[in-house]
């Protein structure tokens, strides 16, 4: 750790003073962790990536809130605390931060579960950083270089709360082609990894990661819930999960006793990653891998008759561009009709969508409408959002939706 750390304590970040027009200055008060390059009517000419922004109210010149300032970016100043109270930004404040978060999480981690997200963003006032936790090793991803000054003392606390014996850095695509850091990504910064893969449990269910390889941290996180869910939903039941990646809920599925589990997904690599996950643990059904396109593999399984129990479709993203919100709405709307043809006789057909872009009742919408179309009356069990680990504190910060539609016949 000795050499990341050394270069990184020799950063002395400055103090900015700021000021922003009524509508910026609204939005810190209000709590909103984004302050746009137009908000910003004074700072200091030399700022740089990295430093404190303080911000001051444009009448009665009260500190309003504290961001850091980042040059690279359009939201020119990311806010870390909001409030009209003093606050010094040492070891003490990003410690106390962090002890917040964990505090969220404890209910979660009373139950059989040694994988969480201890760091989401904004969401945690920590924004552009991540940090997930899969059993004894901690990731940590960043999508800026405003962190850079204060890592040295956020990890050491991060290590501390969490009891994690291995930290592992992951970077942005940005971050990977800069050369202001001393990282690289999936580089060990503290401690070791026998293997890139780690094994992790999620209520019970026993998984696997790639965190120094794999997407993201190696592994979605926010839907634990929901695959817990589908999971006590699937015993004796046949189970069809579309866009299945690592076989989250496919795994579950298995585990509580599913009699055929289904996995379709267009990366033959993430259904081999499936099927090591499943055999990590102890079931008697059948599991079947399904390599291709979502649409058209779905359209081909309703040409031979087959239908499930259970219909689970989380795909990807659709819309991460503004531009592309209308194009992403069509698309839910034809994988709920899919998935009403593949659903069986009061069979529960399970819908999400992590396209933040995306309103949930935009995505509710589109997915009734077509439900309506496929003429099947259906009964909706309940609609969730991300599990304890993603606390929401800001709008944007919600992008994760899920709907449980059960058909009446």
């Amino acid at each position: 750790m000795s050499d990341w750390f050394t270069s990184l304590t020799n950063i002395t970040p400055k103090r900015l003073a700021v000021k922003l027009n009524s509508k910026g200055e609204q939005h810190v008060v209000k709590g909103h962790p984004w302050v746009f390059s137009n908000s910003i009517v004074k700072i200091n000419e030399d700022s740089e990536t990295g430093d404190l922004a303080i911000i001051f109210s444009k009448n009665k010149n009260k500190v309003i809130g504290l961001g850091l300032y980042d040059a690279k970016s359009p939201i020119r100043i990311k806010m870390i605390y909001s409030a009209e109270t003093k606050a010094i930004v040492n070891t003490e404040f990003f410690h106390n931060k962090i002890l917040k978060a964990f505090d969220k999480r404890s209910r979660l981690l009373k139950t059989n579960t040694n994988s969480y997200r201890l760091l989401f963003g904004e969401n945690d006032g920590f924004p552009s950083f991540i940090a997930d936790v899969y059993n004894k090793v901690l990731v940590v991803k960043l999508y800026s270089e405003i962190w850079l000054p204060y890592l040295p003392t956020i990890i050491s606390s991060l290590r501390d709360i969490s009891h994690c014996e291995t930290v592992v850095m992951r970077l942005s695509r940005s971050l990977e082609q800069s050369a202001s850091h001393p990282f690289h990504d999936g580089q060990v910064i503290f401690g070791s990894l026998e293997h890139e893969v780690v094994k992790f449990i999620e209520h019970g269910v026993h998984f696997s990661a790639n965190v120094i390889h794999g997407h993201k941290t190696g592994y979605f996180l926010d839907h634990r819930e929901n695959r817990r869910q589908v999971g006590l939903l699937s015993k004796d039941k046949t189970v069809l999960d579309v866009f299945s990646y690592a076989g989250g809920f496919s795994v579950h599925a298995l585990s509580n006793g599913a009699k055929e589990v289904t996995s379709l997904d267009i990366s033959r690599q993430a259904l081999e990653i499936a099927k090591e996950n499943a055999l990590l643990n102890n079931f008697s059904g059948q599991h079947h891998t399904l390599v291709g396109d979502a649409f058209e593999e779905m359209n081909t399984l309703i040409h031979n008759g087959k239908t499930y129990d259970i219909v689970v479709i989380d795909p990807p993203s659709f819309a991460k561009q503004q531009t592309e919100v209308s194009l992403a709405k069509k698309k839910y709307a034809q994988l709920a009709l899919l998935g009403a043809q593949l659903t069986n006789k009061k069979g529960l057909l399970v819908l999400a969508s992590c396209s933040s872009r995306v309103s949930a009742r935009a995505f509710y919408d589109v997915c009734e409408q077509s439900l309506k179309m496929s003429g099947r009356p259906y009964d909706i069990e309940q609609k969730t959002q991300h599990d304890v680990d993603h606390p929401i504190s800001f709008t944007e910060g919600a992008y994760l939706k899920c709907g449980y539609y059960r058909f009446q016949s």
